[in-house]
């Protein structure tokens, strides 16, 4: 009766299950210079300038610059070398991938009556703007356990709602208490039935628990492996009013696909250890779709001078999360080593939750020395502090909006571009800074990028290529709680990027 009653609670309460955090609120939130080569050679100053599809991702005004209809196709190589360090051990890694990057069209109709509205301009533009290919390891002695993760998310729990019921396997454990209790129980399920923690008494009540891995120093390995992309395709209407005002408008509709796979290995010879070695994964898949919208303008001052304002509304998106989960450990049984593997093989299907990333205010300017080349600064604020997650009268989710708005803040970036044409060769420079968005300035740390390229002008063809290059260092929280310890990371990213664009 006890074990009906608990399936039965759990079929009404998938939505008890909550994992995300602020790290996710991030990730979501923050994006990339990506796009054509032309664009990434400029480090992405475009705000002024248009005439370049990826231009009309950042001010959808950009499509009104171009004089006739244009498509551009962008394929890039990303290389991605990550230097870490975990107390005394250092490590070293990379990886490389390939990627569609920008692809798109404008078509452009001009006006032949004597109406103010020279032209209109309609594009279709998709931009891939964050690729999530990354994989790092680190390693070094701890003083503190991953014991410390199980026994936080133990203490207080009743020992009945963390273990199994009689004649119950490893995998209906699992997926029943997730159902009926939620993550957090999980969690403490995982931690006993692998014998890392041990009742005060095996009454159904007992609420306190202690540890059988002792104190003392434990060598810990822990890998990181994640793929995916943040993407959007931008639907824009552009104008161009006069001879030096152009107008536009996009309608995004974005799309996420993010998969990390995480793995801890701890042992230990402490004294008194009954548990010498737990080797913890830890998968999640997440897939979402959203909307936005932007309205931008550039206003062009003089013949030479350009300026252009954009406002970028927050993201509204919905996300869906998968998690699998699996423990190991070796314990010391009357003098023998014993292997306790809990694989549940169970997928935890989280309840769809939304999020609201910040919106953003840019202005450009531009200077446009004729037909020889031209130069570009673009500036932009976000405040990440403005970022939640939805329904805000979850208790889960008002707790992790509560620290976005402590441990966030308002972050700038600056990017400049220049450009220079030697008949049909032009050559491109860039660099961009963008700060922080973490009060600490620790947990992310602030960007500095630069970027070359070239292109060449075949008359109805475009060929660019451009490389690109950030650094950025972060520190990675290995757990939220327990065993809250970072891995400091050195990352240094390398792109090389090909466009080829054509006259329609």
């Amino acid at each position: 009766m006890k074990k009906l009653y608990l399936l039965l609670i759990g079929i009404l309460s998938m939505s008890a299950i909550n994992a995300q955090n602020l790290t996710d609120a991030v990730r979501y939130s923050d994006g990339e210079i990506q796009g054509s080569a032309r664009f990434r050679a400029l480090s992405g100053a475009f705000g002024a300038l248009g005439g370049d599809l990826s231009a009309i991702s950042i001010n959808p005004a950009g499509s009104a610059v171009f004089a006739q209809s244009y498509a551009t196709f962008t394929l890039g190589n990303t290389n991605r070398k990550n230097e870490t360090s975990y107390f005394n051990g250092k490590n070293s890694s990379s990886n490389s991938s390939f990627n569609v990057n920008q692809a798109g069209g404008v078509f452009v109709f001009k006006q032949t009556s004597n109406s103010p509205w020279k032209k209109i301009s309609l594009a279709v533009a998709y931009e891939n703007t964050k690729n999530y290919e990354d994989d790092w390891m680190s390693n070094g002695t701890n003083t503190r356990s991953i014991d410390s993760y199980f026994l936080n998310n133990a203490q207080g729990l009743r020992l009945d709602e963390i273990s199994a019921l009689s004649g119950e396997s490893t995998n209906q454990a699992y997926s029943g208490i997730g159902s009926a209790y939620g993550y957090q129980h999980q969690q403490a399920f995982l931690g006993f039935d692998s014998f890392i923690l041990e009742p005060d008494t095996y009454d159904d009540d007992n609420t306190s628990y202690s540890s059988n891995i002792a104190s003392g120093t434990f060598n810990q390995e822990y890998s990181y492996a994640a793929t995916g992309y943040n993407g959007k395709v931008a639907f824009n209407l552009g104008a161009q009013y006069g001879e030096n005002i152009y107008l536009g408008v996009n309608l995004n509709s974005h799309f996420l696909n993010y998969e990390r796979s995480t793995f801890l290995y701890e042992r230990n010879n402490n004294v008194g250890s009954i548990v010498s070695q737990v080797g913890f994964e830890n998968n999640m898949i997440a897939t979402g779709s959203g909307f936005s919208f932007q309205l931008g303008s550039i206003f062009k001052l003089t013949e030479a001078f350009r300026l252009g304002l954009t406002y970028n509304s927050p993201t509204w998106m919905t996300i869906t999360e998968e998690t699998t989960q699996y423990i190991e450990t070796v314990r010391d049984d009357s003098g023998s080593n014993v292997l306790k593997i809990i694989d549940p093989n169970i997928i935890n299907v989280f309840e769809d939750y939304k999020i609201q990333t910040p919106g953003k205010l840019a202005g450009s300017l531009a200077y446009v020395f004729g037909t020889k080349g031209l130069i570009s600064f673009d500036y932009s604020r976000k405040d990440y502090s403005n970022t939640k997650f939805k329904p805000t009268n979850d208790s889960h989710f008002r707790t992790q909006n509560a620290l976005i708005e402590n441990q966030l803040k308002a972050a700038s970036t600056y990017k400049v571009g220049a450009e220079y044409k030697i008949k049909q060769l032009s050559l491109r420079g860039g660099y961009r800074f963008e700060e922080s968005p973490y009060v600490n300035e620790q947990t992310v740390g602030d960007l500095n990028g630069y970027s070359v390229g070239l292109g060449y002008n075949f008359g109805n063809l475009n060929l660019d290529l451009t490389f690109d290059q950030f650094k950025q260092d972060n520190k990675y929280q290995l757990y939220t709680t327990g065993l809250v310890d970072a891995a400091a990371i050195d990352a240094v990213q390398s792109n090389i990027t090909l466009s080829l664009g054509f006259k329609l």
